[in-house]
C-alpha cells in the first residue's frame, strides 16, 4: 500500500494530534513532479493531505517552508496550501499539508493570477527581507533585516551567491566581473525606490497551479519582503507566464520603466542560484548576464 521505509505512523500521529482526532492512513500514493523530495498524497475516511519527505537534515527546509506559507496566506488574496505539521522520524522529514487538486491553466485563471499577485505586492512590511532565513531549493536564502534596498540586494542575495560559487570554484569572469557590479549596483536604482513588498520569492511556472474551482494556488515559497520586480522578473525567467497574467497585473499595479533592466539583475540571483545548486550549465548564462548588466552602465 505505501512504502515501509517512511514511518507513517509517527506521521499520522502527528497529524492525529494537530487534527484533535484519529487519523490512520488508508491509502498512499506517490506523486511525481518535484526533484528535490519524494511527494505523497494519504488518505483517511475522506481527508486526504500532501506530504513531502526528505532527509532529516531537511527540517529547516521544511520549517521555513511552512512559516512562509502561513505568511503568504495571512493577507487572504491568494490561496495557498495550508501547513498543517511538520517534523521528523528516525529516517526522514516531514512536512504535512493540505491537499489541492490541481488541473490545466486557463487564461482566466492567469489573469486573476496577475491581479492578485499585484494585490499582494501591495502587503507592504518595513524593512527589507524577513524574521527569519529560508531556502531557494536547497540552498539557505539570507533574510537579514536591511533598511535599504540596494545593501539588502547586494549583499545578501549577490554577494551570498557569488561567494558560494567563489567556494565550488567558480573564479573568473564571474568573480571580476561581478564585484564590479556590486560595487556599481547603486546605478540601477537612482531614480527608483521599491516598496518592501510581501514577495513569493521563486514564482516560475513549476509553483503555480489551478484548483478545481478555478482559483490560482501558490506553493513552494521562499517568502520575503522586498522589490517586487523580482517576483515579476522570476515568471519571465523559465519560459514566462501567460500575456494576460502580465496585462492584468499591470493594469493593477503599474510597474516602473526600469523594470526593463532591473529584471536581469534579479534574475541573476536566481541562474547564480542554479549554478550553485546544478552545477556549471549555468556559469555562461552567468557570465553573459552580468556582462550584459554592466554594459548598461558604462
Amino acid at each position: 500500500m505505501y512504502g515501509t521505509s517512511i514511518d507513517w505512523q509517527t506521521i499520522a500521529s502527528h497529524i492525529s494530534l494537530v487534527i484533535g482526532q484519529p487519523f490512520e492512513i488508508q491509502n498512499c500514493y506517490s506523486i511525481g513532479g518535484g526533484h528535490i523530495n519524494s511527494n505523497y498524497r494519504i488518505e483517511s475516511a475522506g481527508q486526504s493531505y500532501f506530504v513531502k519527505i526528505n532527509q532529516p537534515h531537511c527540517f529547516e527546509i521544511f520549517a521555513a517552508e511552512a512559516a512562509g506559507l502561513a505568511e503568504l496566506a495571512q493577507p487572504a488574496v491568494i490561496k495557498v496550501p495550508v501547513p498543517l505539521c511538520w517534523g521528523t522520524t528516525y529516517h526522514h522529514a516531514y512536512l504535512v499539508m493540505e491537499y489541492i487538486t490541481l488541473r490545466n491553466d486557463s487564461q482566466v485563471s492567469s489573469a486573476q493570477l496577475g491581479h492578485q499577485l499585484a494585490v499582494l505586492h501591495q502587503v507592504v512590511k518595513i524593512p527589507y527581507g524577513w524574521h527569519r532565513n529560508n531556502y531557494l531549493g536547497t540552498v539557505e536564502q539570507m533574510n537579514t533585516l536591511t533598511d535599504e534596498w540596494v545593501d539588502f540586494w547586494r549583499t545578501n542575495r549577490l554577494n551570498y551567491q557569488l561567494e558560494l560559487a567563489a567556494r565550488k570554484g567558480y573564479t573568473g569572469i564571474l568573480q571580476t566581473q561581478g564585484e564590479q557590479l556590486l560595487a556599481d549596483m547603486h546605478l540601477f536604482f537612482s531614480d527608483y525606490t521599491p516598496l518592501s513588498s510581501l514577495l513569493h520569492g521563486d514564482l516560475w511556472a513549476g509553483n503555480y497551479g489551478i484548483d478545481t474551482r478555478n482559483q490560482p494556488v501558490l506553493f513552494d515559497p521562499a517568502v520575503y519582503y522586498g522589490d517586487r520586480e523580482v517576483d515579476i522578473a522570476m515568471t519571465e525567467l523559465f519560459g514566462g507566464f501567460p500575456n494576460r497574467f502580465y496585462q492584468a497585473y499591470q493594469d493593477t499595479f503599474p510597474l516602473d520603466s526600469g523594470y526593463v533592466v532591473r529584471k536581469k539583475l534579479y534574475n541573476l540571483y536566481y541562474i547564480l542560484n542554479n549554478l550553485n545548486t546544478f552545477g556549471g550549465g549555468y556559469l555562461r548564462q552567468a557570465e553573459g548576464i552580468i556582462l550584459g548588466l554592466l554594459s548598461e552602465l558604462h
